[in-house]
């Protein structure tokens, strides 16, 4: 029992820390014990007026857009989305938002890789800001908080083959006659690059050639691209690899402001992503993890990693660039995608976004393709008749 009070005391300082006779509260728990004064609860959602239950909006045949305009001054808190035909290529479902009646949005991604699911897949994804939950990773959740002070428009524009036949949303907002002083506006943007390998080809751990050196970082992934004062507060990573090879000797460089040398340097991949030892196991935090590893043969296949800087984001006065290496010294071939999540000062126009064509996922590596190189390698070797597989020409 003593033991139990004291660890009842212990949560109480950690939620509730104090000095002197002064409480402070602390932490997203320690927030809500606040009553907000001059604020409304406020939401838009497809329920069917008519009381009925057609609950939703559609069709939206291939080329067309759905969108929804949220008026004032406030704060979206919640946005959830699900779509049917559940098959209908969510990377090609693209969302927008757009800020204080701007014609450009900040927010500008696939719906899958946005709200955490890369190539068109489905597969359960848990973290404090984002989540595709039950069934399926069907339900899409976002509880960023997104600033807007001369209303807000939400869009999805359905790039896929098929029609968008079924779509059900909420948006929570909270509404407001002004917003609290520095509220910055959210964005988000999607990239997308299948990089290449060095001319002396892929000499990842040496195996196949003398590894370089990475002294600027210029041929580097990027994964963010800002021009503006913020900060910086997450990324989900997708990385595809079409060998067994290990994909994540590759550092991640951070430019602050404009500086030529980045100032902010990482030991690894799977480093940045709080994690260690090339892994390949599933696990998820509310701010990182590997929802989904690839199991197929080595670190051959599609890996997701996230990672939110929600305790620790990343500020910048006039901009931010995000990189990292696809290989030590960006030697390897990788399709990579990301979508970066960051606050401005103001709303801020993104960078070109890939296309259709660019964004579309690779074939995946088989059995069959491994079958076929070891054959060019048996051929390569004079074509024994007991050559196993691992041998090395001196």
């Amino acid at each position: 029992m003593k033991r139990c009070l004291n660890l009842l005391l212990l949560f109480s300082l950690c939620i509730f820390p104090f000095k002197g006779n002064a409480q402070v509260t602390n932490g997203e728990l320690g927030k809500l014990i606040t009553i907000q004064d001059d604020v409304k609860s406020r939401r838009i959602s497809s329920a069917d007026k008519t009381g009925n239950n057609g609950d939703c909006v559609g069709q939206f045949k291939p080329g067309e857009k759905w969108s929804i305009e949220v008026p004032g001054t406030g704060i979206i808190n919640h946005i959830w989305f699900t779509i049917a035909p559940t098959d209908i290529s969510r990377n090609d479902l693209i969302f927008r938002i757009y800020w204080d009646g701007n014609s450009f949005p900040s927010v500008e991604s696939p719906i899958g890789p946005f709200f955490g699911n890369g190539w068109n897949e489905h597969y359960e994804f848990v973290s404090m800001p984002l989540a595709c939950g039950p069934r399926d990773a069907t339900g899409l959740t976002c509880y960023f908080q997104m600033p807007f002070e001369k209303g807000a428009r939400i869009e999805i524009e359905n790039q896929s083959d098929k029609t968008l036949t079924n779509l059900y949303f909420y948006v929570d907002y909270t509404e407001m006659d002004k917003l609290p002083k520095g509220a910055g506006r959210f964005h988000a943007w999607y990239n997308h690059e299948t990089t290449d390998a060095l001319p002396e080809g892929e000499t990842e751990w040496g195996l196949v050639g003398t590894p370089g050196y990475n002294k600027d970082g210029a041929n580097n992934y990027v994964f963010a691209d800002i021009k503006g004062h913020g900060h910086f507060v997450g990324i989900n990573y997708y990385v595809h690899s079409p060998s067994p090879m290990w994909y994540g000797e590759g550092d991640d460089m951070i430019f602050i402001d404009g500086e030529a040398k980045s100032s902010i340097n990482g030991t690894g991949t799977e480093d940045f992503f709080n994690t260690s030892w090339c892994p390949n196991s599933y696990y998820m935090h509310p701010y990182y993890g590997y929802p989904r590893v690839n199991n197929d043969n080595g670190w051959l296949g599609r890996t997701h990693l996230y990672r939110f800087f929600i305790a620790d984001p990343i500020y910048f006065k006039t901009a931010f660039k995000g990189t990292i290496e696809h290989g030590h010294n960006n030697n390897l071939t990788l399709d990579l995608s990301s979508v970066a999540y960051w606050y401005q000062s103001e709303a801020s126009m993104l960078p070109p976004a890939p296309s259709k064509a660019d964004r579309q996922p690779k074939a995946f590596i088989r059995d069959q393709d491994m079958h076929r190189w070891r054959h060019e390698w048996r051929k390569n070797f004079g074509n024994g008749s007991k050559l196993w597989g691992n041998e090395v020409k001196e």
